[in-house]
Order: structure tokens, then sequence, then C-alpha cells
């Protein structure tokens, strides 16, 4: 007896592959895909489709664009060699900070067979990367870093005084803060038009608002500190921002990045070696939140954050009731 092929539904096969149902439309209209349609024009996706879609998924975890993965499926293995190349290079920038972070344990360890107990100081922690006292609404508390990754995600709800602390960090970063009022640059360094193209390629919407903020984001080789990033960003350059940022790895100049928007930050995604600064709105003292649903703070974490369609309500209730 032969069983009918198991087809599921967008929202169930976005939940099987651990994406959004608008990747999958995404997907579709970039000609991935091709989604079955039933009598009624809904779609659903069978065995066929469900593989395909994984390869996608895969593709991308390795940091390819669209263009790029629509290159690789129609049998262009150029570019795939080319996204390996790159992907080794982010494992083995990661892997460095690994093996030193095991040769320190192994000299630990080797102390107490020994006899010999290890500093406790060096164990509990090494010293922060960034230390400063906390601007108003905090009451000039010590902040510490512990670490400059590639990319600290910076989120907290209204009224948390993430915009200050963002300041601050740039003040004490001796980087850049790229503010809410940045202008469409009249000149976009190599850099910056490489980021730019990889985004374009990859389903954002080219628009002065995404120019000013990939401008700012890597103009020059240093810590940049940025603004509520999605600001004047529809969901498609969202969602390939949040893909371009996951694809700094251990070597960029560190980037924070303030955000509200789930496209951006997925805590299903988060690059390893990035970071999450949280701001409570009680104004107690910022502190990182591991992207692992039930650790401390990512529950906060994830109700700040929305989607691009309930955050642009939001701000919209936000204007008529200022």
């Amino acid at each position: 007896m032969t069983h009918p092929e198991q087809v599921l539904s967008p929202a169930e096969a976005a939940r099987a592959l651990g994406i959004s149902a608008k990747a999958l439309r995404l997907y579709e209209q970039r000609g991935l895909i091709t989604p079955i349609r039933n009598a009624n024009g809904w779609r659903h996706y069978g065995p066929k489709q469900m593989a395909g879609i994984r390869q996608i998924v895969a593709l991308r975890t390795l940091g390819l664009s669209l263009s790029q993965i629509a290159a690789v499926l129609a049998g262009k293995s150029h570019d795939l060699d080319k996204a390996l190349a790159e992907h080794q290079s982010r494992l083995e920038g990661n892997l460095t900070g690994l093996l030193e972070a095991i040769e320190r344990v192994r000299i630990w360890r080797n102390d107490l067979s020994g006899g010999r107990a290890p500093d406790l100081a060096d164990l509990i922690a090494s010293p922060p990367a960034l230390s400063l006292t906390l601007p108003w609404p905090w009451n000039g508390e010590l902040f510490e870093l512990k670490r400059l990754a590639p990319v600290t995600y910076l989120v907290g709800p209204l009224g948390s005084g993430k915009t200050r602390l963002a300041i601050a960090l740039a003040e004490t970063l001796g980087g850049g803060f790229v503010g809410l009022d940045r202008g469409e640059p009249s000149e976009i360094p190599a850099a910056a038009l490489r980021a730019l193209e990889w985004l374009l390629e990859d389903g954002a919407v080219d628009s002065p608002a995404l120019r000013a903020v990939v401008a700012g984001m890597v103009s020059e080789d240093r810590p940049r500190v940025i603004d509520l990033v999605e600001d004047g960003l529809d969901e498609a350059t969202q969602l390939a921002l949040g893909g371009w940022l996951r694809r700094r790895s251990e070597g960029d100049a560190p980037l924070v990045v303030m955000t509200r928007s789930s496209a951006v930050l997925d805590l299903d995604a988060v690059s390893a070696g990035h970071a999450i600064l949280f701001c409570p709105p009680n104004h107690s003292v910022p502190f990182e939140v591991l992207a692992v649903a039930g650790s401390p703070g990512y529950e906060s974490v994830s109700n700040c954050l929305g989607t691009p369609e309930a955050r642009a309500r939001t701000a919209g209730m936000v204007v008529r009731m200022s």
C-alpha cells in the first residue's frame, strides 16, 4: 500500500526548517523554489520542495547571497568554492580564540594535578576589553565589556538608556557613532560598495537609508556604533542586513548595532562569537545575554524584538500618541 506524500503548509514548512514563512516567500520570489499549489491556489511544500529549501538554508549558513545560491543551484561551482573558502576563513578565525581558551584550561588543570591552585581571579575572568562609567540614567555605575565581538547587538525597551550607552561606547572605543540623522553619503568607500552589492544581491532594496547605514558600518577600520540600524529599511532589506551581519567574524572591526528587529537579530541564528547586550528597563547595569532559550535575560531580549511589520505598527502608534 502506497502512502501519499506529506505536504506542509508554509507555516509548517517554515517551522520544520527553522526559518520564517516570509523567507519562503522571498525564495519563491527569487525563483529558487516553486511550491505546490492546490485547487484554491494555496501554497504547499512536499518532500521535493523541502529538500530544495534545505539546500538553500545550508548555503545561506555558509554566507552565500541569494544570487550566489541561484548560481550554485544552476550548477555553477565557482560561487560555492569561494563561499566555502570564506566560511573556512571565518571558522579558522573563531578557532584561534577557542584554542587559546583550551590552552588556558589545560594549564590550569596541570597546575591542579601538580598541587598548585590556579589564580582564582584568572579563572573567573580575564581583564575586560572595555570599562566605562555609565552615564545618566544610571547612577555612575561601572560597566565592563568582557570582549569586543565582531558584532554586538544592543537591545532594550524604550527609555532603557540604550542610546546613551551606545554613544558612551563609541566614545570609549574611539570609534564613530552613527545616529539616526544619517543622510545619504556623497561618496561610498570601496569596502562599503562591496557590502552594498552583497546586500542587493540578497534581496535588499537600494535606498538612501541603506547606503547611509552601510557606509556608516564599514567606512573605516575601527569600531563603529550604529543607532537603530533598521531605521528606514523595509523587511527584505532588514532580512538581508541580518544575514550580512552574521557573516562578520574575528578580525573584522568591532561593530555595535542597536536594534529591535527580529529580522536583523534572529535569536535562532546568532553567529558564534557574536554578542547580545541588554539594557534593562529599570536602569540596572546592562549585561550580556546568551542566545540560548532559558538563559538570563533571553526572554527580555526576545520581548524587545519584533517583526518589521509589527515594529512599523508600533512606530506609527508612537507617532500618533506623541
